[in-house]
């Protein structure tokens, strides 16, 4: 493939202000094909989803994980932990 059938352009975005639209280029790195993302698009993540809709492109960060989502990847621990006697409780003066 030549140089010039890597160029390609962004699709028009819905205007949202000056910086809502960019001219990229886009080149191989490897056997993949690249864009650079400008400064004022970064993703403030180290993941992202990207899917195709039609002609367009569209990357957007992958979302936190739940709380519960979290918990469930945990693996169980396998330690001896010392045992504790059971004292009884202090009286609380309510």
């Amino acid at each position: 493939m030549d140089m010039d059938s890597l160029l390609a352009y962004a699709r028009p975005m819905p205007k949202k202000g000056p910086a809502s639209e960019r001219h990229v280029r886009v080149f191989r790195n490897g056997r993949n094909q690249a864009v650079r993302i400008p400064r004022e698009f970064e993703l403030p993540v180290q993941e992202a989803i990207m899917r195709k809709e039609g002609q367009r492109l569209i990357i957007e960060p992958v979302p936190a994980k739940s709380l519960r989502a979290v918990l469930a990847d945990l693996k169980p621990l396998r330690e001896n932990f010392p045992r504790i006697s059971d004292l009884p409780a202090d009286p609380v003066d309510l």
